[in-house]
């Protein structure tokens, strides 16, 4: 299967939007190329502004680039934006409800040899706790581009989460919908809920269950916040058990998102699968979702255990 990393297509979503919308700015804090918001610079210089390793100021700039009437997208690794700069975010952003959007690149586990200080595993958490912000983690770069797309005429704070690695493109003709899940695989045996990622592998893993007899509902989640309630809430009363995947740590993430919502409208076993109270190390992307037990052979292995042991619910 084909692979490319989201950074590319986020990048090509930004020189669309640029020629449909003429207030959208793109800021980088002296990551245009690694971010690959450099497509959008070549295309657009006028319209491209470097704040050099700034992170604060890069937010603080954008939030006062949109009380002017731009649209402004923010460029940076997540272990820096939000990392470094969530409190500009919070008080100058997500406090005046500003249209700005913060492309958090290089997040999660897959960034890889860089190690520990520029895997960022909080980020999910970080910015769903804040009002007015939305959260979206593309499963993969076709996905990512609509995404950009979306955004380019979107009027509230917004973060998008990206990994660095190669990954596969198979959200082929798969539409991005804001605040929408999609369903990639019916089942009803256990529901498997993905976001970024991880929803790919989780597909691998309902292939192997399949071989079982087991028959998995695989939902893709790319909008985070807000949670399309109505599409997981009908998948968990359906499958009876729910799985959740993702790479970043499970305390406050999208597992945590999902676990409040089942526990206040439909109570239910949940298994949440990422990183557990561990900070990143040093490796490959292979290394490191090896040693994380984020494989789709781990991954399967947790969810037999998980079938074995839990019950159905409400059926």
């Amino acid at each position: 299967m084909e692979r490319e990393s989201m950074r590319v297509g986020f990048g090509r979503g930004l020189v669309s939007i640029g020629h449909q919308v003429d207030n959208v700015v793109v800021l980088s804090a002296d990551l245009a190329e690694s971010t690959q918001v450099s497509l959008f610079q070549e295309a657009f210089p006028e319209r491209y502004i470097e704040v050099g390793v700034a992170e604060q100021n890069l937010v603080t700039v954008a939030s006062g680039l949109a009380r002017a009437g731009k649209h402004p997208f923010t460029a940076s690794y997540a272990a820096f934006s939000p990392g470094r700069n969530w409190e500009q975010i919070r008080t100058t952003i997500c406090l005046n409800n500003q249209p700005v959007v913060i492309i958090g690149s290089h997040a999660g586990l897959t960034v890889g040899p860089d190690g520990a200080t520029h895997q960022m595993l909080e980020d999910i958490a970080l910015m769903r706790s804040l009002p007015n912000m939305t959260v979206i983690a593309p499963g993969d770069s076709l996905e990512a581009k609509r995404v950009a797309e979306f955004l380019g005429e979107y009027q509230s704070p917004a973060y998008v989460r990206l990994c660095r690695d190669k990954t596969p493109l198979f959200l082929t003709d798969m539409p991005f919908e804001h605040g929408k899940a999609r369903v990639l695989r019916e089942g009803s045996d256990v529901a498997l809920l993905g976001t970024g990622i991880m929803t790919h592998s989780l597909l691998a893993v309902a292939d192997e269950l399949a071989k079982d007899g087991v028959m998995a509902e695989v939902v893709h989640v790319p909008t985070i916040k807000p949670l399309d309630e109505e599409t997981i809430l009908q998948t968990a009363h359906k499958c009876g058990r729910v799985v959740t995947a993702e790479e970043g740590q499970i305390a406050a993430g999208f597992g945590g998102a999902v676990a409040e919502l089942l526990s206040e409208k439909l109570p239910m076993p949940i298994k949440r699968l990422g990183v557990k109270d561990r900070f990143g190390q040093s490796g490959t992307a292979a290394e490191l979702l090896e040693e994380y037990r984020l494989t789709p052979e781990h991954m399967l292995g947790a969810v037999r255990d998980f079938i074995q042991t839990m019950p159905k619910y409400h059926q």
